[in-house]
């Protein structure tokens, strides 16, 4: 059996000529692949005022910051078998977690795969595909083989960490938990699949590797060093306010599908603070993670030939709408970080506005490192805008969530509406206005006066995603 450190020690494999095409080996770029569980948009780099996200801000600014990423389901599993394979979860067939790609796709070519087919080194350290957090953490449960060369899932002491903390809404069917602890966090996931990165860029420093590296933070429980807590003073923290009557034009169906996780599950206000402290102290804590990986990509001398992603599986809810937690078509649930920073891009250090989603990063990767992505991928790759984040891009981005008794929601955003349609027993429509209704307080579906872009945005809806496909860019330069 081939252990992690005869793996990391092993001779590189040769990569086949003919897809490599005109690369040779040394051109070969590394991809750092780094994602968080449960991260929303509350970074530095996005504009939040009081998250302290060093790290990120600084790739960001090495890269290209995506404003306007959008996950195709905004629950763990489903969106990462979506990214990860480049099909939507229609065509996936996983709607729910705990469920291997596999299962569903015998024959898929997924995006580490894709690498290692070509001779790069594929390794995960962490979560990439679905893990229950925290109970199959150092587990492979759903994780898939044929993806990767080695597969590490660190264990880790998680709700059992020595520390302060509690569970905030004990009791009820969904936690809220938080522990703070002394030290770094040796013994936790995270902190280990941090240094299993760092030795496999070591060991690898004259070959082409594939590194996924997922982070558990800040999924629950939010488990982090006492420090990390120090950045938030409790008076630093500022809940939601939704105004009067917010719930009112909401959906049933649209409460159905967000579960127990409605009517701030059960939080007073002290609570909601206490939450949200701890949500931003574990956000810290990742991002500190990251710091250690991209310090030692520089010391290694790899960062100039190294490709690294920044995304986050979809949102997540902090009180908007008196909703906590993920399973929202909501701007908060639905969007998502995503920052890809590739030496010499022309607009790197830009933020772009388009609207990009989450199936879009597949063929991405695969064209900055010459490789053919195979045809049945259904993003398409961003290239383009990381020489130049303004081209006109998608006209619509498209997301569903499925809940039981048969209900199921759509949702899709363009550069001014939000329109989400619910079918089953609780059949409704949602409509926003980002322009006048950024909080998307309104739902515009109720209001007869607003009846052409109702129809308008049902129309985007049923023409599907191939009809929201930008256009490729003219040749000759970028202005």
């Amino acid at each position: 059996m081939m252990t992690r450190r005869s793996f990391l020690a092993s001779p590189a494999l040769a990569a086949p000529a003919l897809l490599l095409g005109r690369k040779s080996a040394p051109e070969r770029p590394n991809i750092l692949f780094i994602a968080s569980d449960d991260m929303n948009n509350n970074l530095g780099c996005y504009g939040h005022p009081v998250v302290k996200s060093p790290n990120l801000d600084h790739l960001a600014s090495q890269g290209i910051r995506f404003d306007r990423a959008y996950c195709q389901y905004p629950v763990c599993g489903p969106s990462r078998a979506s990214l990860m394979t480049g099909l939507r979860p229609d065509s996936t067939r996983i709607f729910d977690n705990n469920i291997a790609v596999r299962e569903t796709m015998p024959g898929v070519v997924t995006l580490p795969q894709l690498f290692r087919n070509q001779g790069w080194r594929s390794v995960r350290a962490g979560k990439m595909y679905h893990m229950d957090v925290p109970a199959s953490v150092g587990t492979n449960k759903w994780d898939d083989p044929p993806s990767w060369d080695l597969a590490i899932s660190p264990p880790g002491k998680e709700q059992y960490t020595a520390g302060e903390g509690r569970n905030i809404t004990e009791g009820k069917r969904a936690r809220w938990d938080w522990i703070a602890f002394q030290g770094d966090g040796k013994d936790q996931a995270d902190d280990r699949a941090t240094e299993i990165a760092i030795e496999t860029m070591s060991r690898n420093r004259n070959r082409p590797w594939f590194l996924g590296l997922g982070y558990l933070r800040p999924h629950l429980p939010h488990v982090a060093p006492a420090r990390f807590f120090d950045l938030y003073p409790p008076a630093s923290i500022q809940p939601v306010v939704n105004p009067p009557g917010d719930l009112d034009d909401i959906p049933r169906a649209s409460e159905i599908a967000i579960n127990t996780r409605a009517n701030d599950m059960g939080m007073n206000e002290a609570g909601k603070k206490e939450a949200i402290r701890a949500y931003y102290a574990s956000v810290s804590y990742m991002d500190w993670q990251v710091g250690r990986v991209l310090a030692a990509l520089g010391r290694l001398g790899l960062a100039h030939r190294t490709i690294t992603v920044f995304w986050g599986d979809h949102g997540w809810h902090l009180g908007e709408h008196h909703r906590w937690h993920k399973r929202s078509l909501f701007e908060e649930s639905m969007r998502a970080p995503l920052i890809i920073a590739a030496p010499g891009r022309k607009g790197n250090g830009q933020g772009c506005r388009s609207l990009v989603e989450f199936v879009d990063i597949y063929p991405t990767v695969a064209e900055l490192a010459g490789l053919a992505p195979p045809a049945n991928l259904e993003g398409q790759s961003l290239v383009p805008l990381l020489d130049n984040p303004r081209l006109p891009w998608k006209s619509a981005a498209f997301s569903v969530i499925t809940a039981p008794n048969g209900i199921t929601g759509r949702g899709v955003v363009n550069d001014r509406y939000r329109y989400i349609r619910w079918t089953g027993p609780h059949p409704d429509e949602e409509l926003y206005d980002h322009r006048k209704d950024p909080r998307e307080y309104t739902n515009l579906a109720r209001v007869p006066a607003h009846e052409a872009p109702l129809k308008s945005m049902r129309a985007v809806l049923d023409a599907g995603w191939q009809a929201a496909r930008a256009q490729p860019p003219a040749a000759g330069p970028h202005p």
